[in-house]
Parts: C-alpha cells; sequence; structure tokens
C-alpha cells in the first residue's frame, strides 16, 4: 500500500510542479503538464529506472481515461445548444474541413513520403486528422473564451471534427459486429431518458443527499464508456454526447458545473496530460527525427491550408482567424487513441506508434504555444470582474 501512496505522491508533484510553472509562464497547464511528463519519462529512462513512475499500472491508466472522459463530458456541457442552432453551418464546415484536409494529407505523406504501407497509412491520417478537444476546451476555460460564442463555435467545430474521425476508423478498422449495434440501441435509449432521468433525480435528491447528481453522471458515464469499450469504441464519446445532452440543465447550475470541473481539473486530468507525455519516446525520435518532422509538418500544414480559407468566411477579424486555425489543429485524446489502437491490432508497428503519438502530442503543444502567444484575440476576453470568484480562483485549472 505504501508503494501506491509514494507513486501517486511523485504523480502528484510533478502536478503541482507544473501548476507553478503554467502560472509563472502565463501558459496553459495541460501543456506543461504534457510536457513535464515527457521530461519525467525521458529522465527515468535515462537514470536506468524506466518503471519508475509506472505510467502502465492498472490504477493509474483508470484515473488517467477518467479524466479524459470527464473533461470531454465537461467540454460537451459547455456547448449552449442555441449557439450551436446559429452556428451550424460553420461548426459543420469547420469540422469537417478540419477532419478532411489532414486526413489525406497526412495519408499520401504516410504512404508517398515515409513509405509505410497502405494500412498503416490510413492509420496515420485518422490518428493525425483529430482536433483535441480536451487540450481546446482546457484552454477555452482558463481564458474564459468557452462563454463566448466565438468559443463555443470552435468547441463545437472540434466535435464534429473528432466525431469524423472515431467514425473513420471504425468503418476503415473495426469489425461491425452486433456488438456495435447493441453500443448503438443502448447509448441512444439512455441519452433520449438521460435529460429526463437526471432533472428528475435532481428536483428530489439534490441538496438532499451528498452529490448525488455527480455520482448519477459518473455512473451513466462509466456504464456507456463500458458498453463503448466493450463494442469496440471508445469511451470517450459517449461522454462528449452526454455533455451535450445536458448542456441546457448544466448552464442552469454552473455552481454544480465548476464543482465537478474542479474534481476534473484539480486530480484526474494531471495524471492523464502526464501519461500522456510519458508515452513519447524519445529515443525513437532523436533516432530519425525527420520522420517526426514530416508528420508534424503535414499535419499542421494540412490544417492551415484546408481550414483557414474557410474559417475567413465566418471571421473577420485576423487574431480570431489564426486563433481559430492554430487551435483546430491540436491533437491529443483521439489521435492517441487511434495510435493506440493501430498498434494493438497489429497495423501500425512501435516504431511508427511511437512517431504518432510524439506527433499528437507535439501538435497539442506548438499550435497551442503560437496561438496563444500570437494570436489570442484579446478583445473577446471577459473581464475579471465579470467571472464568478470560482472562476477567476481556477485561472490556472486547478486551483481551488
Amino acid at each position: 500500500m505504501e508503494h501506491l501512496y509514494g507513486i501517486a505522491s511523485l504523480w502528484l508533484g510533478l502536478a503541482v510542479f507544473s501548476a507553478m510553472v503554467a502560472y509563472h509562464l502565463r501558459i496553459s497547464i495541460a501543456l506543461v503538464e504534457i510536457c513535464v511528463g515527457v521530461a519525467a519519462g525521458a529522465a527515468a529512462t535515462g537514470f536506468g529506472s524506466p518503471d519508475l513512475l509506472a505510467p502502465d499500472l492498472e490504477w493509474l491508466r483508470f484515473l488517467a481515461s477518467s479524466g479524459a472522459v470527464l473533461l470531454t463530458f465537461l467540454a460537451g456541457a459547455e456547448l449552449d445548444p442555441d449557439v450551436l442552432r446559429t452556428k451550424l453551418k460553420e461548426v459543420s464546415v469547420v469540422g469537417l474541413i478540419g477532419f478532411l484536409a489532414p486526413f489525406f494529407g497526412c495519408t499520401m505523406v504516410a504512404h508517398y513520403l515515409l513509405h509505410w504501407n497502405f494500412q498503416a497509412s490510413l492509420l496515420c491520417g485518422v490518428a493525425l486528422s483529430t482536433t483535441s478537444m480536451a487540450v481546446v476546451y482546457a484552454v477555452m476555460l482558463e481564458t474564459g473564451l468557452n462563454r463566448t460564442e466565438f468559443g463555443k463555435g470552435i468547441l463545437g467545430a472540434c466535435f464534429i471534427n473528432d466525431l469524423g474521425t472515431v467514425i473513420t476508423l471504425g468503418l476503415l478498422f473495426a469489425p461491425f459486429t452486433y456488438r456495435t449495434v447493441v453500443f448503438v440501441f443502448v447509448s441512444t435509449l439512455v441519452l433520449a431518458l438521460l435529460p429526463y432521468l437526471t432533472g428528475w433525480i435532481t428536483r428530489l435528491y439534490a441538496y438532499r443527499t451528498a452529490a448525488i447528481r455527480t455520482k448519477w453522471v459518473m455512473l451513466v458515464l462509466f456504464g456507456l464508456g463500458s458498453l463503448a469499450l466493450w463494442s469496440g469504441s471508445e469511451g470517450v464519446l459517449p461522454a462528449y454526447i452526454a455533455g451535450m445532452v445536458l448542456a441546457g440543465s448544466a448552464a442552469r447550475d454552473a455552481a454544480w458545473v465548476r464543482r465537478v470541473r474542479t474534481l476534473t481539473v484539480g486530480f484526474l486530468t494531471p495524471f492523464y496530460f502526464l501519461r500522456a507525455g510519458m508515452l513519447v519516446s524519445v529515443t525513437a525520435l532523436i533516432s530519425a527525427p525527420l520522420v517526426f518532422i514530416a508528420l508534424l509538418g503535414g499535419k499542421v500544414l494540412s490544417k492551415i491550408f484546408g481550414l483557414y480559407p474557410f474559417i475567413r468566411l465566418f471571421r473577420q477579424d485576423r487574431d480570431e482567424r489564426w486563433y481559430y486555425t492554430l487551435l483546430m489543429s491540436t491533437g491529443l485524446t483521439f489521435g492517441t487513441i487511434s495510435a493506440l489502437y493501430g498498434f494493438s491490432h497489429g497495423i501500425v508497428s512501435e516504431g511508427q506508434y511511437s512517431f504518432l503519438v510524439a506527433t499528437v502530442i507535439a501538435s497539442a503543444v506548438v499550435p497551442t504555444l503560437i496561438a496563444g502567444a500570437a494570436f489570442l484575440p484579446r478583445h473577446l476576453l471577459l473581464p475579471a470582474e465579470e467571472r464568478s470568484i470560482e472562476e477567476v480562483q481556477t485561472e490556472g485549472l486547478g486551483e481551488e
């Protein structure tokens, strides 16, 4: 038992250190946690103790995946249905182009430039077509843009982008079986009933028992996540849709959303972002840096050249256009999931998997840093006095 607490202390120590660095550098703590994870993993390997931080322990993997699920749920809950209805054309066009451009671009880079086989090239295109909902939402939360129509539009486009990734991964590689039918049917039924059941539980039990609504929502998320994994899909997809389904009731109870946010970003997501960084094989990158550069360039450039002309149709301000484009160029959750799926099913080799994961993580860091440093649309930021006390206190994503 003391070994378990010792490892947890090491990880939370890295999380606290990341928060301090993020505060002083004024950049997203999610990005700092990824970089700290890369450095910690490389240091442990360099000192001959690659298992010191034990990123593959089952309970650590559970905490990390739980962080991804809850963060994805919160991202969906932040979407305003009315805003999405008015911005349906924008989020649909930007989301679809954000998926299609890097999917075809990265597939061609892998097949014709790196000479990967066709199946591995298609998997590369899927893995690098994503936009990181986790990173984008974390940045939106820190800047307060999640409360603006601009930020909600970006989150909506992210959803369409990642939905395209998940569907394509399933169509190209995942077998369509009776489990898929069961997953779709049960998920549709549960999500259709979710607003009514959640409202009934809230009216009857909320504020009388200990956080029953949070327990109920987590029950639904983990239940659907388990069903998704059983069917060959991924647990974060129903979590995002569940967040969208409950977006209306969440908007009416901001205090509850903040409490769930504190649990998520204060405890769970550090394990997710730190572990994502530790998955990177620095040795593989050093041995063949041109492969990494080609893949990263293929993803980011295809995103930028594909998206920017279309985003110009919807955003007139220069900073808004570039900020929008660069955030849509990020990748993390579904990218690493797709890469791991390809590796575990023998579609890509261990070396190809390492390059894909490294590229996905780098795409979470580089475009976001550039967007925040050079193109942050400061005219859209809400003044501090207009935010709630809790939001000001959670400026660094994790402070209570």
